[in-house]
């Protein structure tokens, strides 16, 4: 079997919980589509943006989403929440099975520095099983920027992109192409799915594996479900995009180790010019407003939440 149903929930969030509307949703999501498998969210929509808001995991609200899970039948993904471990906090997502068994657990490797402060990166891109259907990788917001995560992934074997965003910035544009090209040139599909209300603007993105979009939402609350045909992806990679370009496999089969991989990218000589990862000063502006990839970004800012 190659087809498997994800719909991907943009929620109107608030800052602060949003617990009960995702409960909510993924009861509607259960009774409207029962044919759907897997339910995602977007990054940091339990709780919001507030460091204050960090646990451990396993942890409460992690049994919250399991218990969810098992009682709806589907694979869950419910976004990232900030979780606490020894002192560090991580922006974490879960996955979790159909039985409310927490099956991995993805850190994101690249919180957006120099915003996001008082959030360490995780080291390792995740990859998980579904049973009989195949492999997905797992992203977070601003590590779309960095094409080499992505294709880690895909080095792992994914075949589907399940990325969570809160952004609630003019570059969302840039973001709606930064998934194109990426499903276009790993041959995977790619899930963006944002937030909206007050976290964030909303335009999720569902890509397939040659490029094509197959959804972009509005700006409001949407509910995105879809079927997605992993033959599809298979069949891309075998006989390449549109019957033409077969990328991944003249990357495995080319000569060359590229000089930022090999050496390092702190051995370039350009990329050391460019100074410190700091927060731009007035002289620094460009004549546009500043631009972030997330609302977090911009609360994190602020001290942390109390609770």
């Amino acid at each position: 079997m190659s087809s498997f149903a994800v719909a991907s929930v943009q929620l109107e969030c608030r800052i602060g919980d949003n617990l009960g509307a995702m409960a909510r949703q993924i009861a509607v999501v259960a009774k409207r589509f029962p044919w759907v498998d897997m339910i995602l969210f977007g990054e940091l929509c339990a709780h919001g943006p507030g460091l204050g808001a960090a646990e451990p995991m396993p942890g409460a609200t992690e049994a919250h989403f399991c218990a969810l899970a098992r009682k709806h039948d589907v694979w869950l993904v419910p976004g990232s929440m900030y979780e606490l471990d020894n002192g560090s906090v991580y922006n974490t997502v879960p996955v979790i099975d159909r039985q409310g068994r927490v099956v991995t657990r993805y850190r994101k490797i690249y919180p957006f520095e120099p915003y996001e402060t008082g959030v360490t990166p995780g080291t390792e891109c995740v990859t998980f099983e579904v049973p009989g259907i195949g492999t997905f990788g797992l992203s977070i917001c601003y590590d779309f920027w960095f094409p080499e995560t992505i294709r880690t992934l895909v080095w792992k074997g994914a075949e589907v992109i399940l990325h969570p965003t809160l952004t609630n910035t003019i570059d969302r544009d840039a973001e709606l192409a930064i998934a194109r090209a990426s499903a276009v040139t790993n041959q995977c599909y790619v899930l963006d799915v944002n937030s909206a209300g007050e976290l964030a603007v909303g335009r999720s993105i569902v890509v397939g594996p040659e490029g094509d979009v197959l959804h972009t939402a509005g700006t409001g609350q949407e509910i995105i479900p879809l079927r997605l045909d992993l033959e599809r992806v298979r069949r891309s990679r075998r006989e390449g995009v549109h019957g033409l370009g077969q990328p991944l496999k003249s990357f495995r089969d080319g000569p060359t180790t590229f000089p930022p991989y090999a050496a390092g990218a702190s051995q370039s000589q350009t990329l050391q010019a460019l100074g410190p990862l700091a927060m731009p000063g007035r002289s620094e502006a460009l004549d546009t407003p500043a631009t972030g990839t997330d609302w977090g970004a911009r609360e994190r800012l602020k001290p942390a939440d109390p609770r």
